[in-house]
Order: structure tokens, then sequence, then C-alpha cells
């Protein structure tokens, strides 16, 4: 069994889809089907099912892809351990962070890092939680910055701060002056949310549920800036972490403080209990922490 070939077997697997597969690893689709019937014939039973349009895994192709992540793992482990001997003179990093840390808190451990360090390949992706989440678990990332809890047994995660949640209206709008709002303004007044494959929202919709009604936005937007926009327009209000309200500090909203409740999320380091922390990634975390504890987040 060749390294490539379990490569092109774990993308085939990731995509159930030979073309889309093909494209991207760059080679041909039939090369591809060639590759895979090389390895099933090591392997000697079949790896996907075949039926019709549809390519699914068979239970040999799911133990098999089970183990090949811990091969590139070990692969990956091996070359940290390497990078380690030579210091932080060489070596990568990929961080997953939420989009709405990456503008406002990332920066400052960003710039400090790769000022010590402009030899260590740094890679910061604004990824959602369940990226961040499968990212960790396929070893294609080594950091996430994410909401916690986030609970398997092969992660580990580290506390960073708490960060309460606001509403945003806009700078005109009739309640732009009160003193605190309650969840019920997404009952009264039309919203713009993240979807609801978002932590946000989900967090969102399970404390409106406590209180017997369901948000029922009129836009749904999976950037905070697009939201922020259609905000200050006064095509409704939203909610979002204040600490991405405080930064962007845009003159045509307004901040509100949430209470009865008050949502609050809890943001963290999360890795891989059995992944070596190379320098690079001790390093960046370090750095990240004590930004945060310059900042009073």
């Amino acid at each position: 069994m060749e390294l490539k070939q379990l490569e092109y077997f774990i993308m085939l697997s990731q995509e159930l889809h030979f073309t889309r597969a093909a494209e991207k690893l760059g080679i041909t689709q039939p090369s591809l089907s060639q590759q895979i019937r090389l390895l099933e014939h090591e392997i000697g039973m079949p790896l996907f099912d075949r039926v019709g349009k549809k390519t699914m895994l068979t239970e040999a192709g799911r133990a098999l892809l089970h183990h090949g992540y811990n091969v590139f793992h070990e692969l990956a482990q091996a070359r940290a351990v390497i990078s380690e001997l030579q210091g932080l003179k060489r070596g990568s990093l990929k961080v997953g962070a939420l989009l709405t840390v990456v503008n406002y808190l990332l920066p400052p451990t960003i710039a400090g890092f790769h000022t010590s360090y402009p030899n260590v390949e740094l890679s910061v992706l604004g990824l959602r939680t369940g990226d961040i989440y499968n990212g960790l678990l396929q070893n294609e990332l080594d950091l996430g910055i994410v909401f916690l809890p986030m609970e398997h047994e092969d992660l580990e995660t580290i506390p960073l701060y708490q960060e309460n949640l606001a509403l945003a209206v806009a700078a005109n709008h009739p309640i732009a002056q009160s003193a605190f709002a309650t969840l019920d303004i997404l009952k009264e007044t039309p919203s713009i949310l993240l979807p609801n494959t978002y932590f946000l929202r989900q967090l969102i919709d399970e404390q409106c549920r406590l209180l017997a009604f369901t948000p029922q936005p009129v836009l749904e937007m999976t950037t905070m800036e697009s939201i922020i926009t259609m905000v200050s327009q006064g095509i409704g209000v939203t909610i979002l972490p204040k600490g991405y309200l405080d930064y962007i500090h845009d003159p045509h909203i307004r901040t509100i403080p949430l209470q009865n409740p008050m949502l609050t999320t809890q943001i963290g380091i999360v890795y891989r209990k059995n992944k070596h922390l190379c320098a690079a990634s001790r390093v960046f975390m370090e750095q990240l922490i004590t930004t945060v504890k310059n900042k009073n987040v």
C-alpha cells in the first residue's frame, strides 16, 4: 500500500464522488479510479459500494479510513518532532478560529508571533465551530479557537474568557437609547441572524424556546459584516458578541445589553490530546493567553 493511494482513498472517502475528489487531488478521474482499484486489490476487499450514481464506504472502507487518518497523524507527529529539533527556525502552524474572534482578538497574537518567528509558516483560518472540530480530528488543524464546550475523547480544551452577547440596532431605531433589552425583542421586531447551523444561532434559538417562541428572522446571513450592514440600514436587529460590536465601533449601530436572561459564551483553545504540541503551538497559545489577559476580555 502506497501513501499516495491512501491519500487518494481519504479524499474520495470525504467527497464520495470520483470527479470531485479527482479535481481536488489534481488528477484525472480515470487515474483516481485506477489507484482505488489497485488499493482494493491490495486490501482484498471492496472499499466502496457503487450503487447507481452514489458512492458509499463499505465496512472495510470505514475501517481503513479510521486507520488512514492515524497514519497521516503519525507522519505529522514525526514532522513536528523533527521541526522541534530546529527550534522555531522553521515549520508550520495552522489555526482554525471563530469568525467572531479573528478580527478583534487574534491580530496582536499573530503580529507578535510573526515578528518573533518569521520563518514559521502561520495560517489562521476563520471557520465555523463544526469545521474547526472536524479539522482538528482529521489533523488538518493544529489548534482551534472555539465556543466551549467542545467535547470529544481525543480533544483537550483550555478556557480563555467569557463573552456576553448583545443586541445591535440601528442608531435611529426606537429602542436605540434603551438601557437594556430582553430576548422578547426577537418576537416583536424584525431580526437578522446567522443561519441555524451556527453555534451562536443555536444558543439564541435554545434560549428563545425556553421563553416559548421561535425566532423568525427576516434575513439569515453567514457573515457578521453583512449582518451589521443590514442592521445599520434599519432592516432588522441582531444579536452578536459584545466584543465584536465594541471592536467595529460602527457609528450607525447602537449596542444594547441583554438581560433576563443574559446570554454568555465561553471562548477557548482546543487541540488533540494525542498530538505532539510543537514549540510553535505552545508559543502561539502562550501569546494568545497573554493577549486575552492584556485585553481583560
